[in-house]
């Protein structure tokens, strides 16, 4: 949703409900001495060419903390309650800005370890540069938590199956491809994902990819979860 990029998060209403403070979850961190820890609402460091971004964005959210050895092994820990809504999408960002024509590759591996209980997904988050088009990919989910929009059935890309849904958050248009089934760790080949996209059911134009994030979509976590990426790269050229 708009509300979680870097660009339009510092515009969203804080919860005055939302109490993040220092003696939350330093200790949630792992036992060795993480590189960056913060516990604010919109925590962010960049490390080894990534923005990490903590990221608590929806309403009636909980404590959240993130951590991070380098920027491609991080981690957060969330307790956000047992109710409705997304309350958090803790991330790493990658800035590609090229566009789809002029990308040769554009490619991501990831390894996680989740939790089996709570609501949340394990996802990529890319937008195109103004912000009109979301391409979600969820390799992960759990619980209650679902896509925006109608199913356009399934297909196989970019090294995965997935079920496709398209639909709109009222401010851009969000293309959702949930995987088939969970993974935890693999590779994922984006750019065919977005060439399906443009050239075979032509939902976008050109469009100049801005960002390709990746993260945990928190609905609730009650009690304290954690979400650890134990490795995630993203290359293009």
């Amino acid at each position: 949703m708009a509300s979680r990029t870097l660009s339009r998060v510092t515009k969203a209403l804080l919860a005055p409900a939302l109490a993040l403070g220092a003696t939350v979850g330093l200790a949630s961190a792992p036992a060795s001495a993480a590189v960056w820890n913060s516990c604010d609402q919109w925590g962010r460091t960049n490390l080894n060419g990534y923005t990490l971004y903590n990221n608590i964005w929806g309403g009636g959210a909980g404590s959240q903390c993130i951590w991070a050895n380098s920027g491609t092994n991080w981690g957060v820990w969330a307790n956000h309650p047992n109710t409705g809504g997304i309350k958090s999408y803790p991330n790493q960002t990658k800035a590609i800005n090229k566009s789809i024509t002029s990308l040769r590759s554009l490619s991501s591996s990831y390894n996680v370890s989740v939790p089996s209980s709570g609501a949340y997904n394990t996802s990529y988050d890319i937008w195109d540069t103004d912000h009109d088009y979301e391409i979600m990919l969820w390799v992960n989910k759990t619980g209650p938590v679902g896509p925006i929009g109608t199913s356009q059935g399934s297909v196989s890309l970019g090294g995965h199956s997935w079920n496709v849904f398209k639909g709109s958050n009222g401010a851009n248009e969000v293309f959702t491809f949930i995987r088939t089934s969970n993974s935890g760790s693999g590779t994922v080949n984006i750019l065919p994902i977005l060439k399906w996209i443009k050239d075979t059911k032509r939902w976008m134009g050109n469009e100049t990819i801005g960002d390709v994030q990746f993260g945990y979509e928190v609905t609730s976590s009650s009690g304290g979860l954690n979400f650890t990426t134990n490795n995630l790269t993203i290359s293009s050229s």
